[in-house]
Order: C-alpha cells, then sequence, then structure tokens
C-alpha cells in the first residue's frame, strides 16, 4: 500500500459500505439520542493543482435508521424533517481544505427541510493510499455542531422540573472512505 505524496487531484466518490452521515442530540436532558441514515452519497472533486477542492454530499431523510415509530413521528413529521416533501439532505462546499498535518476544513450549505443555511465543519483525512487491488482511495471525516432551529427544526417540550425533551445543539458526522474515479 503506497501513500499520495503529490497533490489531491481528480474526482473521488463515497464508498457506501464504509461511509456513513450520523447525528446525535441531547434527550430528555439526561442521553444522547443517535441516529444514521443508511442511504448516502459523496463527491469529492479536486483540481489538478490540489488546491481547489469541492465537494457534494447527500442523504435520503427516510434512510433514518431508528426505531418505526421515531421514523414516522420524526422523519415524515412536519416538526422535522418532513420527509414527504423533502427527501433529500444536502451538503455543497466549494472550500474544501486539507491541510499537510492530516487536517480538514469544509465550509459550505447544509439544506435540510428545504431550508439552506452556511455551515463549517473539522475533521481529518487519510491521505491517498492504493489497495491491493489496485482502488486508490482516502478517507475524511468531518463534523460539525448546529443549532437545529436554524433549519425550522423547533419543535420543544418542556420538562416538568424544567429543562427540554430535546436539545437544540445537533452534533453532525461525516465518515466517508471516497474512491478515486477512472482518469486520476
Amino acid at each position: 500500500m503506497t501513500v499520495q505524496t503529490q497533490p489531491l487531484s481528480g474526482t473521488f466518490v463515497a464508498d457506501p459500505a464504509h461511509s456513513s452521515f450520523q447525528f446525535q442530540v441531547r434527550h430528555m436532558g439526561v442521553s444522547l439520542f443517535r441516529a444514521s441514515f443508511a442511504d448516502v452519497e459523496a463527491r469529492l472533486t479536486a483540481a489538478p493543482d490540489g488546491l481547489r477542492v469541492e465537494g457534494v454530499a447527500r442523504a435520503e431523510s427516510v434512510s433514518i435508521t431508528a426505531p418505526a415509530e421515531f421514523r414516522e413521528h420524526v422523519v415524515y413529521g412536519e416538526d422535522f424533517f418532513d420527509a414527504h416533501r423533502n427527501p433529500q439532505i444536502t451538503v455543497a462546499s466549494d472550500d474544501v481544505r486539507l491541510a499537510e498535518d492530516g487536517t480538514v476544513t469544509a465550509r459550505g450549505t447544509l439544506t435540510v427541510r428545504g431550508v439552506t443555511r452556511p455551515v463549517a465543519a473539522t475533521g481529518t483525512y487519510t491521505p491517498l493510499v492504493e489497495d491491493p487491488y489496485g482502488t486508490r482511495r482516502m478517507a475524511i471525516e468531518l463534523s460539525t455542531t448546529v443549532d437545529r432551529r436554524d433549519w425550522g427544526l423547533d419543535w420543544q417540550m418542556p420538562l416538568p422540573k424544567g429543562g427540554d425533551a430535546l436539545g437544540y445543539p445537533v452534533q453532525i458526522d461525516a465518515h466517508l472512505e471516497l474512491l478515486q474515479q477512472a482518469g486520476r
């Protein structure tokens, strides 16, 4: 297995078997509720100079991995994802920066329920390697925390002794294993 030492260039697509989008939010003030989306896609394009990298990703709202009763209320409910009218959650970035120390920053937009807002994420990446089968791949892990109210996800229920049933900060994590496409 060899490690990439030249600037990144070309088009990369997420390997769905090794990629995921997840989120977590405080529930009843005592624990974190975690869920992920099973149907995700991502594409990263790097200019030949390796300095300009952009990406786009999407998740199908209905592919959330959670108990059925939760999916019915949260995925299809108008208080949350409203998937009948807004079947996809998308991220677009024309400012992805891969630093020599293995860190990555991305600035772009997140669209949920038809509402598009700016978002920034940070994380790490694994440089381009060639596997034993000749496929060139890399990994990017990004994380950000957003206030769900910024996307119209403002449902709330007060707890009897104070506090909220559902936290407003939501942590979003993307774990992407990206395969370089032909034409490298």
